[in-house]
Formats: structure tokens, C-alpha cells, sequence
């Protein structure tokens, strides 16, 4: 990658277009990713050239082109995500005995690509194809908390206010910085009772060849009563570690370093 940062600046101009929820002036998506604004020009320049990017003058903003959705197009067709994914998804319900699921950013929202459920399934709300606010699920925060900083911060600064399902889950942009920093920290997202009452998941990222999250890898169960409950965590989020680390390594993606997930201290 070295060796082609033009290519390599062309693709965080798209990835950050594809992560706003709208066309973006060019002095912002320049200031986002830290480039002198000759440079964001001449790289718009040949996006649009290439069908990539539109501007729209009226406005003075660039979006995503044609090309761009075609690609994504062609994505949807062979799904290779999903297909690389499904059996290792598959043993990890083996494992655990809990619903699994592999998940990607939707905008603010996590979309779920896949779901494996064992022979005894339990309730949920998730599905494939469902979008729930990235923020509350243990999916959506281990991807947004291995999202690179421009990225995040073009998500995050819509203006838009946080959702919430119940009355838990991260009620502002501080709070949530605040969980994704102590997520980073741990190696492992978790939320219990954000999205439906009486469940908790726990989730993992998988990485892209830049280091970043492109999915996540998430287990969730029923949430017990219990105090004890949650010392089971870390050993769940081991079995999804592993599990997202082996599609990273298929996906030709930068491994993280060292186990990534912490165990519980000794009782």
C-alpha cells in the first residue's frame, strides 16, 4: 500500500462518503482526512472522471457515483462475506450454544448479514436484513469502535440524537466515546438490555488490510438475573474473538494483536 497513496487517499475519500449520510463539501471531507484541499480536488477530480463520485454544483458537495453503486451492486450479487463466513459462524453456535451473528455499519445502523441459530433457538429481534442503531448493539459498537477517527467522526456528526430502545445504552455522543474507548481497552463490545430486556450480547471486529472494522462477529443469550452472570462474558467473547480473528485472516485482513479479548480475574 506503500507504494500507492494516491489509491489509498481515493478509497478513504469513498469510504467516507459511504459512511455520511448525505453529499459532503470537499473542504470538509479534506479537513476529515487530514489532506490539503489541492489534493482533495485532484482526487475528486478523477473519481468523477471515473464515475465514482458526483458533484453537485447547486450545492457544492460531492456524493458517491454511479460506479460506486455498481460496485456495491456486484457485491450484493456474490456476497462473498456471507459466504465466507457462514460455516465459521456455523461452529461458533456449535461452541457456544447461543445465536450468532455477523454484522456491517449501515450508516448509523448495524445491519445483519447473517444469522446461525442453534438447535434450540432463543427469541430475538435480530434477523438478516435487520438495522438496528449501531450504538446500542454490541455489534455495531465493535465495529465503530475499530472504525478509523475520520470515519468515526463523519458518522458521529450528523447532529442527529442517539436513540435509545430501553432505558439503557449510551444517551449522548460523550457517553457512547466513552464506552467505545473502554470497549477498545478491552478487546470486546457488550450490551445487556440496549436492545431487547432480558438479553445481552458480546461481539468482536472483523478487520479490513487497513486495520479497521469492516463487520463484526456478535453472540447473544439470555441475560439471567444472576450476578454471576456476567463473569461468563469473557469466555464467550473468547469463542467470538477467535471466530472473527479466523475471518479477518480470510479476508486477508490485519490481524490484531495478541488475544484481544481479556479473561476474568481469578475468584
Amino acid at each position: 500500500m506503500s507504494g500507492v497513496p494516491a489509491l489509498r487517499r481515493g478509497l478513504a475519500v469513498l469510504r467516507l462518503l459511504a459512511a455520511h449520510s448525505g453529499p459532503m463539501p470537499a473542504a470538509t471531507l479534506a479537513s476529515l482526512l487530514g489532506l490539503p484541499r489541492s489534493t482533495m480536488y485532484h482526487l475528486l477530480t478523477e473519481l468523477e472522471a471515473a464515475g465514482f463520485v458526483v458533484h453537485l454544483p447547486e450545492q457544492q458537495r460531492y456524493g458517491l457515483g454511479l460506479a460506486a453503486f455498481e460496485v456495491g451492486s456486484a457485491y450484493l450479487r456474490h456476497d462473498p462475506l456471507d459466504r465466507l463466513a457462514a460455516p465459521i459462524l456455523r461452529r461458533l453456535v456449535e461452541r457456544v450454544g447461543h445465536d450468532a451473528h455477523l454484522g456491517v455499519l449501515h450508516g448509523r445502523e448495524l445491519l445483519y448479514l447473517l444469522r446461525e441459530r442453534p438447535a434450540r433457538p432463543e427469541g430475538l429481534v435480530t434477523a438478516v436484513g435487520v438495522r438496528l442503531p449501531a450504538h446500542l448493539t454490541a455489534s455495531g459498537r465493535a465495529v465503530l469502535a475499530g472504525t478509523g477517527r475520520a470515519q468515526l467522526r463523519a458518522l458521529l456528526s450528523t447532529g442527529a440524537p442517539l436513540q435509545r430502545r430501553t432505558d439503557r445504552g449510551p444517551a449522548s455522543l460523550r457517553a457512547l466515546h466513552s464506552a467505545l474507548a473502554a470497549e477498545r481497552r478491552r478487546g470486546w463490545s457488550c450490551e445487556d438490555g440496549e436492545v431487547s430486556p432480558g438479553f445481552a450480547s458480546v461481539a468482536c471486529p472483523v478487520l479490513g488490510p487497513d486495520g479497521h472494522a469492516v463487520a463484526s462477529v456478535s453472540v447473544t443469550f439470555r441475560h439471567l438475573c444472576d450476578p454471576a452472570c456476567g463473569r461468563t462474558w469473557p469466555e464467550l467473547a473468547g469463542h467470538v474473538h477467535r471466530t472473527a480473528h479466523e475471518i479477518t485472516r480470510r479476508l486477508g485482513g490485519a490481524a490484531a494483536g495478541g488475544s484481544g479479548v481479556r479473561q476474568p480475574d481469578p475468584a
